[in-house]
C-alpha cells in the first residue's frame, strides 16, 4: 500500500512538470508572437530602410514649375526617400528572386512587372545585380491634395551584371531617362508608373582634364615638369596600421617626412581605411587628420599617394553606393591640397578575388575609378596590385600601373621586362622589400647585412631603368596587429623588420640604399 502511494506521488510530482513546461512554453510562444504582431519581413525592411539609410546614389533637386500647388521640403525630402528606397527594394528583388519590401514601395499595379520579371528569372535561374550611380530629380507635377506627384529622373546611371546559374550573361552601363508617378499611401510614397523615355549606352569613361598630374606617354608630369616617383610607404613607428587614431602627432609625422626626404625620397603613400573613416559617413575628424598629414608632406616637399579603401573587401553591387559617397566625401575635401600626387583605389584588391569574385571586384574597382574622376579630375589614378600578373588588369582606365613585388630578386628583371611589353603606360613598383629577420623562428631568413645587399641589388635594378619606386618600409614596428599578418608569431614577427630604421630608432645598414 505505501509502495503504490508513493507511485502516485511520483506521478503527480511528474505529471506537473509537464503541465508546467507546458503553460511556460505557451506562454513565452504568445509573448513572442505578441512581440512580432505586424512584424513580417516586408515590414522590417521598411522600417530598416527608414532607420538606416543604405542607398545612397548621388542625387539632386532641379526648381521645375509646379501648376498644382507649391510643395514642403519635408515632403521632398521624403519623396526623395521613398523613392530611392524603391530603386533600392526592386534591386534587391532582382538579385534575391524575392518579393520581400516590394509591396512597401510599389503599388499593386506597378508590382505587377516586377512579380512577372521575378518569376521569370527565377525559372530560368537568373539573377540581376544592379544599381544606380545618380539620380537628377526634376518636379513636374504635385496634386492639389497632396497624395499624388509626377517627377522626370533625368540621366540616371545604371549598373547591371546578369548571371544565369553563377555564369555571368552580360555586364552593361546605361544612360537612362525615366518619368514616374508616386502615389501617398499609408505614410509613404509609392511608385504607381515608371516609364523609361530613352536609353543610350554609355561608350567612355568621363575624359581628364588634369592640370596638376599628368602622363603622356611613359612619363609622369607634375606642374609640367618630369617627375621620377622615388619613395617610401609610410606608417608612423608607434602608430601602424592606426595612423589616424587617438594617438595622431603631426610632430612625428613632420619629424619623419624631414628624414624622407633628406634620404632623397620625394613620394609616400599612406593608408586610408574605409570602416576607420567611417564608411558612407565619413569622420570629419579623420579627414582632418589626413588634411595635416598632407599639409606636413607639402611643407618637406613630398608628394603623397593616397591608398583608398584599405581592409575593405565587400564589393556587393548594392553596397556601391555607399562607398561612393565615402570616396566623395575624402576627394572632395582634399582635391585642391598640391600634396596629392595619386589616387590609389584599393590595396592589392586581386588577394579579394576568390573570396568575393573576380568580376564584383574588377566591376566595383572599374566604377570607383569614373566616380574618382568625376570628384577629382586633376589627379592620377591608379591601383595597388599585389603581384606583376595583374598589373594589365583594368590598365587602360589607370594613369599609371603600380604593381607590388616581394619575389626572387634575380628574376625582377625579366619580369619587369615583360610588363613593359605588355603595358605602354608609366610602371611603378609599388611596394618591394625583405624583412631582416634572421631568429629562431626564421633561421634562414635575412640578416641586416643581408636587407642591405638586397636593396642596393635592387637600386642597380631602378637606376638601370630609371623604374618609379616606392619601398616598404620606413620602420621596423614594435606590433604588428592580426588583421594585417594573422595571429601566427612566425608571420608577425616577419612582418615587424622590413623598416630602414629599427625599434630603438637607429638606422640599419639598409638605409643607406633607401634611394639611389
Amino acid at each position: 500500500m505505501i509502495k503504490w502511494n508513493r507511485n502516485i506521488y511520483r506521478s503527480f510530482i511528474i505529471i506537473s512538470f509537464i503541465g508546467l513546461v507546458i503553460v511556460m512554453l505557451f506562454g513565452i510562444g504568445q509573448a513572442l508572437s505578441y512581440l512580432n504582431t505586424g512584424a513580417d519581413r516586408t515590414a522590417m525592411l521598411h522600417l530598416t530602410l527608414n532607420k538606416k539609410p543604405v542607398y545612397f546614389p548621388k542625387t539632386s533637386w532641379n526648381d521645375t514649375i509646379n501648376p498644382g500647388r507649391p510643395i514642403e521640403k519635408q515632403t521632398l525630402l521624403d519623396i526623395k526617400r521613398d523613392y530611392l528606397n524603391a530603386w533600392y527594394v526592386r534591386n534587391i528583388a532582382y538579385q534575391m528572386n524575392t518579393i520581400d519590401g516590394v509591396a512597401d514601395y510599389f503599388t499593386k499595379s506597378a508590382r505587377k512587372n516586377i512579380y512577372k520579371t521575378m518569376l521569370f528569372n527565377k525559372k530560368e535561374n537568373v539573377t540581376i545585380h544592379g544599381t544606380t550611380i545618380n539620380h537628377n530629380l526634376h518636379l513636374d507635377f504635385y496634386s492639389a491634395d497632396g497624395q499624388l506627384v509626377v517627377i522626370s529622373d533625368i540621366g540616371v546611371k545604371e549598373y547591371q551584371r546578369t548571371y544565369k546559374e553563377d555564369v555571368v550573361l552580360v555586364e552593361n552601363k546605361t544612360r537612362s531617362n525615366y518619368q514616374v508617378m508616386l502615389m501617398l499611401e499609408d505614410g509613404f510614397w509609392r511608385i504607381r508608373h515608371m516609364v523609361k523615355k530613352n536609353k543610350n549606352e554609355i561608350l567612355d569613361s568621363t575624359q581628364r582634364l588634369s592640370t596638376q598630374a599628368k602622363v603622356v606617354g611613359d612619363n609622369i608630369y607634375v606642374d609640367e615638369k618630369e617627375f621620377q616617383i622615388k619613395g617610401i610607404n609610410y606608417y608612423p613607428q608607434q602608430t601602424p596600421w592606426d595612423m589616424f587614431g587617438d594617438y595622431f602627432d603631426t610632430t612625428v609625422i613632420q619629424k619623419d617626412f624631414e628624414i624622407i626626404k633628406k634620404a632623397g625620397l620625394n613620394t609616400i603613400r599612406i593608408f586610408v581605411s574605409y570602416e576607420d573613416f567611417g564608411k558612407e559617413t565619413v569622420n570629419s575628424t579623420k579627414v582632418n587628420r589626413l588634411q595635416q598629414v598632407l599639409s606636413s608632406a607639402e611643407k618637406a616637399g613630398i608628394k603623397v599617394i593616397v591608398t583608398l579603401f584599405d581592409f575593405y573587401g565587400e564589393y556587393s553591387v548594392l553596397n556601391w553606393t555607399l562607398t561612393h559617397r565615402h570616396a566623395e566625401q575624402i576627394i572632395r575635401s582634399l582635391k585642391d591640397h598640391k600634396a596629392i600626387l595619386a589616387w590609389d583605389i584599393k590595396n592589392e584588391p586581386n588577394l579579394d578575388f576568390d573570396s568575393r569574385g573576380k568580376e564584383n571586384v574588377l566591376s566595383w574597382l572599374d566604377e570607383m575609378i569614373d566616380q574618382i574622376r568625376v570628384f577629382d579630375p586633376n589627379h592620377l589614378i591608379t591601383i595597388g596590385w599585389s603581384d606583376p600578373e595583374s598589373a594589365a588588369l583594368l590598365k587602360d582606365k589607370v594613369d599609371f600601373v603600380s604593381f607590388h613585388y616581394y619575389r626572387e630578386q634575380q628574376d625582377f628583371e625579366n619580369v619587369y621586362n615583360k610588363l613593359t611589353e605588355k603595358i605602354d603606360k608609366p610602371l611603378v613598383l609599388q611596394e618591394f622589400g625583405i624583412s631582416s629577420n634572421r631568429s629562431l623562428l626564421n633561421p634562414f631568413g635575412y640578416s641586416e647585412k643581408g636587407q642591405a645587399i638586397y636593396h642596393q641589388k635592387f637600386q642597380e635594378n631602378i637606376q638601370k631603368r630609371d623604374i618609379h619606386y616606392l619601398s616598404w618600409t620606413l620602420y621596423d614596428f614594435i606590433k604588428i596587429p592580426n588583421d594585417v599578418s594573422g595571429s601566427l608569431p612566425w608571420r608577425k614577427q616577419k612582418q615587424k623588420y622590413f623598416g630602414f630604421i629599427d625599434a630603438s630608432g637607429n638606422k640599419k645598414p639598409a638605409f643607406e640604399f633607401i634611394s639611389e
